[in-house]
């Protein structure tokens, strides 16, 4: 047993001190994750690596009634549905009215107008993704992985437990899913 999977089953065990003991065996892993997930977004995000990374595991191991871990990839799996959650969160509340959603970020060297891309763009994948659990769960949970943790197919394929030709042919259903359900809400 690796040493996150052993502070992971403290941690279910009421251990308090584990939680402290396991930030510093992921945080890079997750740092890695968070960068990834965040350099796909357009220019304009706010929202930092690092603080997409505490955010994700205040979440994770924060809580009163902490989650059962069935081992490490588990955890990262719960920490890319995290980040997710986290990015969709913030989307909304930039694209909201009360926050300036109806306004268009003006850059002052060029003064040609920039809308804060992307938010629209999450919040219709987010969508699709609900949609698509109901109808393939396991399809969902890779494009989950792949998208929001930057896993590449292989590591999503070992962390929710399929074969990695299994992963592939699941990718290229999801990718073609969404694509269709993601082009219907954006009226295209």
């Amino acid at each position: 047993m690796n040493d996150v999977t052993r502070i992971l089953t403290a941690i279910d065990g009421g251990n308090p001190q584990a939680a402290e003991q396991l930030l510093p065996l992921v945080y890079q892993e997750l740092r890695k994750l968070a960068t990834a997930r965040l350099a796909q977004e357009k220019p304009g995000q706010t929202l930092q690596a690092t603080a997409l990374v505490h955010e994700a595991f205040l979440r994770l191991v924060g809580t009163e009634s902490q989650p059962q871990w069935e081992g490490r990839g588990h955890f990262f799996a719960a920490a890319a549905e995290a980040m997710r959650r986290i990015l969709v969160e913030q989307a909304r509340r930039k694209m909201s009215t009360r926050y300036g959603g109806e306004f268009k970020r003006v850059d002052f060297l060029d003064e040609q107008p920039v809308v804060a891309p992307g938010d629209e763009r999450i919040l219709a994948l987010d969508e699709a993704l609900g949609r698509l659990a109901k109808v393939r769960p396991q399809a969902a949970s890779l494009v989950q992985l792949r998208f929001f943790a930057g896993l590449t197919v292989d590591e999503a394929a070992q962390t929710i437990g399929i074969s990695s030709r299994t992963a592939r042919r699941l990718w290229l259903f999801a990718q073609a899913w969404l694509r269709r359900e993601i082009e219907s809400i954006d009226g295209h």
